[in-house]
C-alpha cells in the first residue's frame, strides 16, 4: 500500500493523537498539529519523535496555519497525501444565552479551521492528481437531544457537512477525495471519567474507544472509491438508542 503523509489537526490528545499514532503505526508519514504547543511537543515524543513524524503548533482558526502545515509536510516527506481536520471544540450553552463572542468561538476553530486548512493542501493534491480530506464531524447534526443545548457547535459542524459534499463535488474530477467520519460518544480526556454514562445513547450500549476512529479514518484514507460520503462511526447513535 502507498505510503502517504498526513497531516492531523487537532493532534494533542484524543482522537487526533490516536489517528496519528495508527498512521505512523502502519509506515505512513505524519505532520501533527496543536495550538498548545508544550503538549504538541509531548505527543511528539510520546510518539516516537521518529523521521516520519513532524510538527506544527498553531491555531487552524489562523489561516497561516494551515499554510505552515501543508509547507512543512512538503519540506520534509515531498508530498500532502492526506488531511484529517480533527482540531474542534464542543460546549454547551442555551441558544438563548449565546452570543456573538460565543458562537465566533466554534465557527472560527470548526468551521474556518477545517475550511482554510482544506484550502491550503488543496493545491498540492491538484500537483499531485489526488488527495483525501477527511473532517471529523457528528451524527448530532442530524440528530438532536432534548436536554443537550449544542446550537454553536452544530452551527458549525453542520457546516462542516455541507462543505464536505461541495468539496467532493468540485474536486472529484481531480481524483480529490473528501468525506466525513461522524463519532459517537468516544473515550476521550473531553469526557473525563464522564464518558460511559452517554452508553445508552448507543445501539451498542456503550461508548467508542479512539481507535474506532483512527481504524475509520485509515480505512477512509486508502480507499480510491470512497467520496462525498457521510459516515457515522457511532455505535448505532444515529438509528437510535438503547433504553433499556
Amino acid at each position: 500500500m502507498k505510503k502517504q503523509t498526513v497531516i492531523v489537526t487537532g493532534a494533542s490528545s484524543g482522537i487526533g493523537k490516536e489517528i496519528a499514532r495508527y498512521f505512523l503505526e502502519k509506515g505512513d508519514n505524519v505532520v501533527i498539529n496543536s495550538s498548545t504547543a508544550h503538549k504538541l511537543e509531548q505527543v511528539f515524543n510520546e510518539l516516537g519523535a521518529g523521521d516520519n513524524l513532524a510538527m506544527v503548533a498553531g491555531n487552524v482558526s489562523h489561516k497561516q496555519t494551515g499554510e505552515q502545515l501543508v509547507a512543512k509536510a512538503i519540506e520534509k516527506f515531498g508530498s500532502a497525501d492526506v488531511l484529517v481536520n480533527n482540531a474542534g471544540i464542543f460546549e454547551t450553552k442555551p441558544f438563548l444565552e449565546v452570543d456573538e463572542a460565543y458562537l465566533d468561538r466554534f465557527l472560527n476553530t470548526n468551521l474556518k479551521g477545517t475550511y482554510f486548512t482544506t484550502q491550503a493542501v488543496i493545491p498540492q493534491m491538484l500537483k499531485q492528481h489526488e488527495g483525501v480530506v477527511i473532517n471529523i464531524g457528528t451524527p448530532l447534526v442530524n440528530h438532536s437531544l432534548t436536554g443537550v443545548p449544542i446550537t454553536a457547535p452544530m452551527a458549525s459542524k453542520g457546516a462542516i457537512q455541507a462543505l464536505t459534499i461541495q468539496l467532493a463535488s468540485e474536486f472529484g474530477k481531480d481524483n480529490i477525495r473528501v468525506n466525513t467520519i461522524a463519532p459517537g460518544t468516544i473515550r476521550t480526556p473531553m469526557h473525563g471519567d464522564k464518558a460511559d454514562q452517554s452508553a445508552g445513547l448507543h445501539l451498542l450500549n456503550r461508548v467508542g474507544e479512539v481507535e474506532d476512529i483512527a481504524e475509520m479514518v485509515y480505512t477512509v484514507a486508502k480507499s480510491k472509491f470512497i467520496t462525498g460520503a457521510i459516515i457515522n462511526v457511532d455505535g448505532g447513535m444515529a438509528a437510535g438508542h438503547n433504553l433499556n
